[in-house]
């Protein structure tokens, strides 16, 4: 069963180069206790996807058309008190930077504790036993002792780790993760990773992971999506994916990844760069840089079956049903 679904999404931006469509029409879902890794270059949608499901888009920003459904509930239809209500509760975010989910005036248990209170009619005690049990979760030695330490006396890693534990306070049914390993060193990286794995098995959470490095998703996602331009180009189990892409754009992001090559050696780019929201070509978004692109790639491409749960948006796919 779908713990979250995402119907057709649209997030667009009032600029003074007029109406730009940042999300265009993003469609995926993900199961309780799977991990969906959405993928992509930088400024291809990804994070805007992730802020657009929790309902965090501000002016001159708004959420033109479509439908998130948590647990069946649409929560683009929800008002704002009933969306504040279900943050934090039944969908949670874990932030790139953790100092923007952590107030560095306050020790760790009294924030973790307010995040229990904001949704729980507890006891301050019984809070902060809740704060030391989900440090404990993620992986975090004395978690008694964590909890009367301020984040600039953790760290970054173990910030990283708190950030996680207060996300996972209240078992949301999901919770979006944006590029939260980026700024950590590779052994850190590799341990969220695998406490994130174990989570989302023991806990049923299931979790949205957006990053831009395939290198890391490969290890950890169950199905991926890979964005370009606003859109899902290619969607289907990660394994599958990574082993044979089918649309030319993801064939490119995995060829330029460091580890796939022999060190010295020159790694492979996508010519040009991804296009301005506000001067999208015709047909293909990806075509001016596509060596597979022809006359028909003018008109807008289809979405053509690639395999088992396998949709890649292309005219001319690399791997086909």
């Amino acid at each position: 069963m779908s713990a979250l679904v995402v119907e057709n999404l649209q997030t667009e931006f009032v600029t003074r180069a007029g109406t730009l469509r940042a999300v265009d029409g993003v469609s995926f879902s993900v199961e309780k206790g799977r991990i969906l890794g959405l993928v992509g270059e930088s400024g291809s949608g990804k994070s805007v996807t992730g802020y657009s499901i929790l309902g965090l888009i501000e002016p001159p920003g708004r959420i033109a058309g479509g439908r998130v459904l948590l647990d069946g509930v649409d929560l683009i239809a929800l008002k704002p008190g009933e969306l504040r209500r279900m943050r934090g509760a039944r969908v949670a975010m874990v932030f790139q930077d953790p100092m923007m989910t952590l107030n560095p005036v306050l020790t760790v248990g009294s924030q973790m504790a307010m995040a229990v209170r904001a949704h729980d009619k507890v006891s301050q005690r019984a809070a902060l036993a809740r704060a030391r049990d989900a440090l404990a979760v993620v992986g975090i030695p004395s978690p008694a002792e964590r909890l009367e330490a301020y984040p600039h006396q953790l760290s970054g890693g173990m910030r990283q780790r708190v950030a996680i534990a207060t996300a996972l306070l209240h078992r949301p049914a999901v919770i979006i993760a944006d590029e939260p390993t980026t700024a950590l060193d590779v052994s850190i990286q590799g341990q969220i990773l695998a406490e994130v794995r174990r989570l989302a098995d023991e806990t049923g959470t299931a979790f949205v992971w957006i990053t831009h490095d395939l290198a890391v998703i490969s290890s950890l996602a169950d199905d991926l999506c890979v964005m370009y331009a606003g859109r899902v180009v290619e969607r289907g189990p990660a394994a599958a994916v990574i082993a044979e892409p089918a649309h030319p754009y993801t064939a490119g992001l995995l060829a330029s990844v460091p580890s796939l090559h022999e060190p010295g050696t020159p790694l492979p780019q996508i010519p040009g760069s991804a296009p301005s929201l506000g001067r999208l070509p015709a047909g293909c978004r990806f075509r001016d840089r596509c060596t597979r692109a022809d006359a028909a790639c003018t008109a807008d491409p289809p979405a053509v079956a690639a395999g088992f749960d396998r949709e890649v948006l292309c005219h001319h796919p690399l791997v086909r049903a």
